[in-house]
């Protein structure tokens, strides 16, 4: 008969086999559904394993901590509007860092002897995700407009390293003393909650996505660092595979937006309170637009395409949007959806949000994709997006987003933008689409615009 721990290894071999293939559907808007409960079912097997361990003690705390964390991430899911996702994703993303560096803890303070491999490890992965923790908290913090303002100051980066300096040295001190190092380990873990922090705080609002996508990677590496010392290979797989996907999505986004990791961390782009040269230079005057004028051009037109952003999200505008849409495609229009990348606070919010109202994924296009039918495109209609189509990102040398890959926007015959003010997108940047030729501004509330926009079409 197998022995119990053959048994819970299988179960957790299963579940990391289960949340590789979870990962895998998650790469696709059609299977993405299934690939969240598949990821769930693996991990639901994994902690059912865990309880069959041999010697395993304090159960009754285990089932409470599991239902009141259960609990609550339940109804905050429920609850959470879909702007605020990133937010959430940022705060349970840090709580993963954080259970990481507990066991790292834990691990340490234990009074039997640990092989040098393992102190290591447990060690580099509890800093990890100690710098996880706190560092998502301040993400959280910077997304929620709890933090605000800038907290740049002559030498900041300095600092920062003479902190990470200070945290390896009293890490190689502690591993070299394993049985006096009890108070080592406190600082260890104190000091590293400290640099999550300051290296957060001096990194701009607009660059959060790619932060958290970096602290997601780490979280996922302090995961799997952790599993080898507790030689669960369930946390060792699993937590590689986020690392590794993490780590990638880091990249992907930072290219997108034509940035090194390094400038994302330590140049301050983003912050809104920065003053970026140029964005006060009078580029001529926006010309508006009504909602009846907009929806015919629209109407008669051959071509549209549609380019939702954050604005369109804060709205909740993205079910008018495709009645709109819906009333378009019947008069014979040719209407496609084109995201960028980084459309503003998370990868895929744009996805998510029109995949919600109901849109297919056939008229979902990235912005490789769509970039050359601009040419062609009648009306280019620009719903809460601004950095993205913002066309100096291929005109001006001077700007902090040149070279950045944008959507071609500019390239259409017509353009209409939909914005609440006349003031500049997330990062602080003005954006010279809002002052072309061919570029109206129809003011309003998204939702409030987009119900005009249909209400009109009906009446032709």
């Amino acid at each position: 008969m197998l022995n119990s721990e053959i048994i819970i290894q299988v179960c957790y071999l299963i579940a990391a086999i289960v949340f590789i293939l979870g990962l895998k559907r998650m790469s696709s808007p059609t299977t993405a559904r299934l690939g969240i409960v598949w990821a769930g079912g693996g991990m639901l097997l994994a902690t059912a394993a865990t309880f069959f361990t041999p010697g395993m003690a304090n159960i009754e705390l285990i089932i409470i901590a599991i239902a009141i964390g259960g609990g609550l991430a339940w109804m905050t899911a429920k609850k959470v509007a879909m702007t605020d996702m990133p937010q959430m994703i940022a705060l349970y993303n840090g709580m993963g860092g954080g259970a990481a560096a507990a066991i790292a803890a834990v691990e340490m303070f234990k009074v039997h002897e640990l092989e040098i491999s393992v102190e290591i490890l447990a060690i580099i992965g509890g800093i990890i995700g100690a710098i996880s923790f706190s560092g998502s908290i301040i993400a959280f913090g910077k997304l929620q407009g709890i933090i605000k303002g800038s907290f740049r100051f002559k030498g900041q980066n300095l600092l920062n390293l003479l902190i990470m300096l200070l945290l390896i040295l009293i890490s190689i001190t502690t591993l070299m003393d394993f049985e006096l190092m009890k108070n080592p380990v406190v600082a260890v873990f104190i000091i590293a909650l400290v640099f999550g922090i300051a290296m957060t705080l001096p990194i701009g609002g607009a660059d959060m996505p790619v932060v958290i996508s970096l602290y997601n990677a780490l979280t996922g590496l302090a995961v799997g660092f952790e599993g080898y010392v507790l030689q669960n290979y369930a946390m060792i797989i699993a937590g590689t595979v986020v690392g590794a996907a993490g780590t990638l999505l880091t990249q992907l986004m930072a290219k997108a937006m034509n940035r090194s990791l390094g400038n994302v961390l330590f140049s301050g782009f983003g912050d809104q309170s920065i003053s970026v040269e140029g964005d006060s230079e009078n580029q001529g005057e926006m010309k508006p637009i009504e909602s009846s004028d907009a929806s015919i051009m629209m109407a008669f037109a051959q071509k549209v395409i549609i380019i939702p952003g954050y604005g369109m999200a804060v709205a909740q505008a993205q079910q008018k949007v495709w009645e709109f849409s819906q009333l378009l495609i019947e008069r014979g229009v040719d209407v496609k959806f084109a995201i960028h990348p980084v459309a503003r606070r998370m990868p895929g919010h744009m996805n998510v949000l029109l995949a919600e109202a109901g849109v297919p994924y056939d008229l979902i296009y990235d912005a490789e994709e769509i970039n050359q039918e601009f040419k062609n495109c009648d009306v280019a209609l620009v719903i809460g997006a601004n950095d993205v189509v913002n066309p100096v990102a291929r005109t001006d040398p001077s700007s902090p987003i040149y070279g950045m890959p944008i959507l071609d926007a500019d390239y259409s015959a017509n353009i209409i933008v939909v914005k609440r003010g006349q003031g500049a997108g997330f990062s602080g940047i003005q954006n010279s689409l809002f002052f072309l030729d061919n570029t109206k501004m129809l003011y309003g509330d998204g939702k409030e615009v987009a119900a005009n926009l249909v209400q009109t079409i009906k009446e032709l």
